[in-house]
């Protein structure tokens, strides 16, 4: 049996599994520098991470349903309603007051980020010969790695890191149940190491991708929430271990694998060099939409003093948090296959 590469082993390792690896390797190895960079270049990490990859990886969903024309006639009610139910429900939830809307949109992105990690497991499993047990174990093993670090986050100490705002989670410190759940945590990374080991042996096969992402996945969940307390190195892992793997799953598997007569006019973009019209494109829109978040929203960043914009926060929130929101809930239908 082949090994169940998405696209090829080396782009397989440099943009899908290896992100969370290179991002560790970097932490361990930068630290002094890290902390240099987060107290003096907090612009240049926000542009890199936040902008450029976190928000950009938001738009490739675009490339795979309304930039592709067979895709949107085939979904078409779906792709036209579901932005129109995210703004209705962000616009509900934003009368309640800012933190409703924000621990709302916190809880659903970190479903839609352990759901990708998923997602990635299942597709580097699909060739496997499976069995009720080897998919619940495996199922059970990528929701403990990203289970239980959030879980930690909920029950430990305050963290130095948020998702979007502070105090957007409902917390509840607790020694006893952080202690059990981190021994029925290691109980089931043991169980899947050893059947891992016993099926690799009985079948003479090593599942590499699979494998290395469910590794990734834990070390970088683990280290980003638990070992690590600090905005900083949260945010490396979170968003590179996570934009850009998806980013590239969307090249690879809507753009570069696709034929010509399949992409229309999207297939300027499997020439040369149109990777990095892929990415620009991304970039643009990233930068434009967190462009409006800034004037209009955080005024962080950037700012027009002359401008108040407050008193319109109760719609541009729910407007601008439309393509994030619709991501989140809209990654859940489209790349669902019956060969998982």
């Amino acid at each position: 049996m082949t090994q169940p590469w998405i696209h090829k082993s080396k782009t397989d390792f440099l943009f899908i599994i290896g992100p969370s690896f290179f991002v560790l390797a970097f932490i361990f190895l930068f630290q002094d520098f890290i902390t240099r960079i987060e107290e003096q270049y907090s612009f240049y990490t926000w542009l890199f991470l936040i902008v450029f990859i976190d928000v950009a990886h938001v738009y490739a969903t675009l490339f795979k349903t309304y930039f592709v024309r067979k895709e949107f006639e085939k979904k078409k009610k779906l792709l036209t309603i579901l932005p129109l139910i995210c703004f209705s429900v962000g616009f509900v939830l934003f009368a309640f007051g800012s933190m409703v809307f924000w621990s709302f949109l916190a809880y659903v992105a970190v479903y839609h980020f352990i759901r990708q990690q998923y997602g990635f497991m299942r597709l580097y499993a699909r060739q496997e010969k499976k069995t009720k047990r080897s998919v619940f174990i495996d199922n059970l093993t990528i929701y403990a790695a990203t289970g239980y670090p959030m879980l930690y986050w909920f029950l430990s100490s305050p963290r130095k890191f948020n998702w979007f705002v502070e105090n957007e989670f409902f917390r509840f410190h607790n020694e006893t149940i952080l202690t059990i759940a981190l021994w029925i945590y290691i109980l089931i990374l043991c169980t899947y190491s050893i059947y891992t080991l016993y099926t690799s042996i009985k079948n003479h096969f090593f599942n590499i991708p699979k494998n290395s992402i469910i590794l990734g996945t834990a070390l970088s969940w683990y280290f980003g929430i638990v070992y690590f307390n600090d905005d900083l190195i949260f945010t490396l892992l979170n968003v590179i271990s996570h934009g850009i793997p998806y980013m590239a799953l969307v090249y690879f598997k809507e753009i570069d694998s696709k034929t010509d007569s399949e992409l229309g006019v999207l297939r300027y973009l499997k020439e040369y060099k149109g990777i990095f019209i892929y990415a620009a494109i991304l970039l643009v829109i990233a930068f434009t939409e967190e462009f409006l978040w800034e004037v209009l929203v955080w005024n962080e960043n950037i700012s027009f003093a002359a401008i108040n914009f407050s008193g319109w926060e109760f719609l541009a929130v729910p407007l601008l948090s439309v393509p994030q929101f619709t991501h989140y809930l809209l990654d859940g239908f489209i790349w669902k296959s019956g060969k998982r």
